[in-house]
């Protein structure tokens, strides 16, 4: 995923915030499969625990059964057609996630060639917010930021400033 790219200033920035909000040492029940991410979480002192591919659409029972100090999702929820679902059965008390914004200039994500690739839903952040709200999450924390990246043109020149990726730290009301 990560051949010719990799999101230094994404993973800087969520490491940071995870940090601010979950105490090393906690128990992490990460949502989605093992990568490079889930590695930065161990070496900062996390015990982490990811799904293993299970669609979460349909079955949320990781989510049911865990007793993982804080769930986490980055990047996940954009590629569900219903997060809903995983949101309102998660039995942790504390959830840190993220997901990209939707930007006006370019269309929504997706790969052709991988099914679990792409992106249903682009969230604003209001939308993402009432999505927590429905499911049973108060928003404790929030960030936005940018994702430039190195090209020439008007969309780049656009990231520059508009910010591309939302987190959060949610506690279960």
């Amino acid at each position: 995923m990560y051949e010719k790219t990799f999101p230094n200033k994404r993973y800087a920035i969520t490491a940071r915030f995870l940090q601010e909000v979950l105490p090393e040492g906690s128990s992490i029940l990460d949502l989605g499969v093992e990568n490079p991410f889930s590695e930065i979480m161990k070496t900062q002192g996390y015990h982490v625990q990811n799904t293993t591919g299970e669609d979460l659409d349909v079955d949320t029972v990781v989510a049911q059964n865990t007793t993982a100090d804080a769930v986490t999702a980055f990047e996940i929820f954009e590629h569900l057609l219903a997060p809903f679902n995983v949101l309102k059965d998660i039995k942790s008390d504390k959830l840190v996630a993220s997901i990209p914004l939707k930007l006006w200039f370019s269309p929504a994500y997706q790969n052709k060639n991988d099914k679990w690739d792409r992106h249903y839903h682009e969230f604003e952040d209001w939308q993402f917010d009432w999505l927590l709200e429905k499911s049973g999450w108060v928003i404790r924390k929030r960030e936005k930021f940018t994702h430039p990246v190195k090209k020439i043109g008007f969309r780049p020149l656009l990231r520059l400033f508009t910010p591309r990726y939302y987190l959060i730290y949610a506690e279960r009301k």
